[in-house]
């Protein structure tokens, strides 16, 4: 940054994403969700630096963080890895129709021509739920929900073996929601890879195998969906207070407000909204057993632990 200061956006995220498995990745916003997918497909600002590897097919698979621009543009966006981006809107060409847009991106990832593309087309705009009357449309001329609906269509052209799902439900009503959700689903269940990041704990319910809860740019658990969802239940305590913070769960808010990246406290990060917060929290606290807390919730099968 400027002054030669550092913002660390995220900080060691450590984790396996398998064929056939869908991994929700949860938490408040500015907590480095986000930035974690743009590394992944070299898109990051120019001014960011990456540490560690990110492996695209194994351990002796494309590093993703140390191959260059022209290896990820031709061989790794939309062929090996898809992404339905947070903001639709701001990644589709403003001056050419979704129609154009689906057509160029149909033929280059299935090499369809003629009769088939039209229909291949239509059948992408279909498995997103994105009208048909509306394809000769610019995306000024769409609407938050459509604009999102358009990008995911674009996104599972290519059937990718790993799809980055950046917040894929904004802007949809709860039917499209559901149906979005059960799309990227069928998606992983087809042997593919899904890492969807989302606020929408519902969805993520609907479709994950497990949760990854990152806060202010560390994942802090790491949780079967089942237990996260059910019994147990999240043992952070940040993770437990997102869950008590949704309408059917008490509408318990989170007090206080996560820290800036650029000023993270002293140990942990969570502590001065925490109340089981105590002494040891001013260290850091590594991620073991699936949790990174000095004083988690018990899992199941403990006993409970002051």
């Amino acid at each position: 940054m400027r002054g030669g200061r550092y913002v660390a956006a995220v900080t060691g995220a450590t984790f396996e994403l398998r064929a056939g498995e869908c991994l929700a990745l949860v938490g408040e916003s500015g907590c480095g969700k986000s930035v974690l997918a743009s590394a992944l497909l070299g898109l990051l600002p120019g001014n960011a630096e990456t540490a560690g590897a990110a492996l695209l097919g194994g351990p002796d698979g494309l590093d993703l963080l140390t191959a260059d621009e022209r290896t990820i543009a031709r061989t790794v966006r939309g062929r090996r890895i898809g992404l339905v981006p947070q903001s639709p809107a701001g990644h589709l060409t403003p001056v050419r129709t979704v129609r154009s847009q689906l057509r160029e991106t149909v033929r280059e990832l299935t090499r369809a021509r003629g009769t088939a593309l039209d229909e291949a087309v239509e059948a992408a705009a279909e498995r997103a739920a994105f009208p048909a009357d509306h394809l000769d449309r610019y995306p000024h001329q769409l609407s938050g929900g459509l604009a999102q609906r358009a990008a995911t269509a674009l996104a599972l052209v290519g059937d990718a073996p790993l799809l980055l799902a950046d917040e894929p439900t904004t802007g949809l009503d709860r039917e499209l929601v559901d149906r979005t959700a059960d799309e990227l689903r069928r998606h992983a269940d087809a042997g593919r890879a899904l890492l969807m990041i989302t606020h929408d704990l519902a969805a993520a319910e609907r479709i994950a195998d497990r949760v990854a809860v990152m806060y202010a740019g560390r994942i802090v658990e790491f949780a079967r969906a089942a237990d996260f969802f059910g019994g147990p239940g999240p043992r952070h305590p940040y993770a437990r207070g997102l869950l008590d913070a949704l309408p059917e769960r008490g509408f318990t808010p989170i007090p206080g407000m996560p820290p800036e990246l650029g000023a993270l406290p002293d140990g942990c990060a969570f502590a001065a909204r925490c109340d089981r917060a105590a002494a040891a929290c001013s260290a850091v606290p590594a991620l073991t057993g699936g949790v990174a807390c000095h004083h988690p919730h018990p899992a199941a099968g403990e006993t409970h632990r002051a």
